[in-house]
């Protein structure tokens, strides 16, 4: 895991990859879970006999799963430790170009993005790119925003 812990040493990171996650398989009790935590039960997702002569051949990921797993998968490959608060601030891009199949594992490559002084601090910016074992287009590509204040 790579530390971030020097303020004076971010914005000279901008563009770099930082490094890729562990594999998470995405099992049918996590779609399940999610699908109660959001009341999201499309059949596509929870549905396993009738997902089998769907689109995909079984059930998939809710895109919002995979992007809620970012910050899980994102920690696996860097930690902030920079002094004072730190805030998400939200998300300026998110795209699901490849359904995740119930099955299959996920991993995110994270590349540093911008670096921006702001008069309370510092905003950086992440991109994340959820990646599906053995398929070329990724299930995700998100860039996230995060706030340091008091730094």
């Amino acid at each position: 895991m790579r530390v971030l812990d020097d303020l004076d040493e971010l914005s000279g990171l901008a563009g770099e990859e930082l490094g890729t996650s562990d594999w998470l398989e995405i099992d049918q009790g996590r779609v399940d879970g999610f699908a109660d935590a959001t009341g999201d039960h499309q059949w596509i997702h929870v549905d396993v006999e009738r997902a089998k002569a769907g689109p995909f051949g079984g059930t998939i990921a809710h895109g919002y799963l995979t992007l809620s797993l970012v910050p899980y998968l994102g920690g696996q490959v860097f930690s902030l430790e920079t002094p004072g608060a730190k805030l998400n601030y939200g998300v300026n891009k998110v795209r699901f170009p490849n359904p995740v199949r119930v099955g299959s594992r996920i991993r995110s490559r994270v590349v540093m993005g911008e670096v921006t002084d702001l008069p309370t601090g510092k905003q950086l910016t992440f991109k994340h790119t959820v990646e599906i074992e053995g398929q070329d287009k990724p299930a995700c590509v998100a860039e996230t925003v995060v706030l340091l204040i008091g730094s």
